[in-house]
């Protein structure tokens, strides 16, 4: 029976986990985003400082724009992202962070729904075709 217990105590403890846990894309970027109530605003990315994981400004604002949609920054995020390059990392947090929030409390939503924050923008870099430089640049047509 102690067993039992035990394990009815750890899928409670996994689901409050997964209540402030979110994944946001963007191209080839994935992000997985966790949210800690209570914090002091620390935003961790691959366990550096994100001011110095991020170094552009615009990027960092990117980043803070779904609390300050919701005028609240009494969390700390740990963030793991991999893929892509910077700006695409960027965004894909902004949306993990927003789906983790709306995870949070149901109250955010409306806010960041209204601002854009919880949709995925879903364009990637078209392939390159055959018989092409890359996805439309041909080689110089010649015509003698």
């Amino acid at each position: 029976m102690i067993d039992i217990d035990l394990k009815i105590d750890d899928k409670n403890i996994k689901k409050t986990r997964n209540n402030l846990y979110a994944t946001g894309k963007r191209k080839n970027s994935i992000a997985r985003v966790w949210l800690i109530p209570n914090g002091k605003g620390e935003i961790k990315v691959n366990k550096k400082d994100f001011n110095k994981y991020f170094s552009r400004g615009l990027l960092n604002l990117l980043i803070k724009k779904p609390f300050e949609t919701i005028n609240n920054n009494n969390f700390n995020v740990n963030i793991s992202v991999k893929g892509g390059g910077l700006s695409g990392q960027a965004s894909a947090i902004k949306l993990g962070i927003s789906k983790a929030l709306v995870n949070y409390d149901q109250k955010f939503r409306v806010a960041l729904k209204k601002e854009g924050l919880l949709t995925r923008d879903s364009r990637v870099v078209e392939r390159k075709k055959y018989g092409r430089k890359k996805a439309r640049k041909s080689f110089q047509f010649s015509k003698r």
